[in-house]
């Protein structure tokens, strides 16, 4: 799965814990989250989408060969 998480983040000027804390999750999972080495559950790609002020569709996505 691949996201914008980051990129998003740092447009809006938050911080990982900002944003972690806003998901209700560790800064730790959140960095492994932006480094596309954790697949978040769909509530929690929602969580993080409202944190950013951003839709499912702009934040995440799979490659059709992913599926």
């Amino acid at each position: 799965m691949f996201n914008r998480v980051k990129e998003y983040r740092i447009e809006k000027r938050l911080s990982q814990k900002e944003v972690a804390d806003y998901a209700e999750i560790t800064r730790q999972t959140l960095s492994l989250i932006e480094k596309f080495e954790y697949n978040p559950s769909l509530k929690l790609c929602l969580k993080i989408c409202y944190a950013l002020n951003q839709t499912l569709d702009d934040v995440f996505w799979i490659e059709k060969g992913e599926i």
